[in-house]
């Protein structure tokens, strides 16, 4: 089992057992190291503690939604099919597929891909000379569903397998704070009807650690009886994390669905909300 697999089923135990906050220990247990060695080794890979991580998963989502709520109305102008918006804290910029590109189907694009491991599980990243154009978790039997993805949506694109030049997009996803300082502009490519991008862009304007209903993104966009279509959008997003639906939860509070599964998704925020709580610490 490498690092990225420990924390992946560290994490996965913590979600599972977050109501009886369990103790360092036990935790380590479950990837047969002692508490020392795995407390670094999450630090390092995950960026926060684990007490940290595991107090964030008992947050009261409701309160989460609820602050969000006011920070996604007031960026109601900002939504719409311009390219040119000021995105979330990498300064994000979300490219629709142009329709002559559409048309052409990808004809003369090299699509460079590659498989990256996270504290998540591995991504599956594909980027093409514009920016990330599909992002999403893999297991072992999945990666060839992503590439056929790819290869439907891209059918006379040329796919060349180049973790190098992938990479970056992980990387930005994982940084340190300090390293944060000079924000770097990343953008993503994707192919999608008008109303999912516009949703995907709604779903970037959601703060890190915050969260908002598929209900209130149908009253941002001017659509309120439009929540089944977001949330079918949402569940098409081609670009895992850095599109991030995780944020995305039921008017009721409840996790509602994610791709990757319930359990990722739950542990996805509360890394966020813990890296955030980190931070706020070391700069006070």
């Amino acid at each position: 089992m490498n690092d990225y697999a420990r924390i992946e089923k560290a994490m996965a135990y913590m979600v599972a057992n977050a109501s009886s906050q369990p103790r360092l220990e036990a935790v380590a247990a479950q990837v047969h190291l002692s508490a020392y060695h795995f407390q670094r080794l999450f630090c390092r890979y995950a960026g926060v503690s684990p007490k940290r991580f595991l107090q964030a998963l008992t947050i009261e989502r409701g309160k989460q939604l609820i602050a969000s709520s006011q920070t996604l109305t007031d960026t109601t102008d900002a939504l719409g099919l311009s390219s040119g918006s000021r995105l979330y804290d990498h300064f994000v910029q979300l490219e629709a597929v142009t329709p002559g590109e559409y048309q052409r189907q990808g004809e003369g694009v090299d699509i460079a891909y590659g498989v990256h491991s996270t504290p998540f599980g591995d991504l599956l990243v594909a980027v093409t000379p514009r920016g990330i154009c599909r992002m999403g978790f893999i297991a072992a039997t999945d990666e060839q569903e992503i590439l056929a993805l790819l290869a439907k949506e891209w059918p006379r694109s040329t796919l060349r397998h180049q973790s190098e030049a992938t990479r970056f997009a992980v990387d930005a996803l994982f940084e340190r704070p300090l390293a944060r300082s000079k924000p770097t502009t990343l953008s993503l490519h994707v192919t999608g009807t008008n109303f999912q991008v516009a949703v995907w862009r709604a779903l970037l304007t959601i703060p890190e650690g915050q969260l908002a209903s598929y209900s209130h993104i149908a009253q941002v966009l001017g659509t309120p009886k439009s929540s089944r279509a977001v949330g079918n959008a949402v569940g098409a997003n081609p670009i895992a994390l850095w599109i991030p639906c995780h944020r995305v939860i039921q008017q009721s509070g409840a996790l509602g669905g994610y791709r990757w599964g319930v359990d990722k998704k739950r542990m996805v925020q509360a890394w966020e909300v813990a890296q955030i709580e980190a931070e706020c610490l070391t700069a006070s």
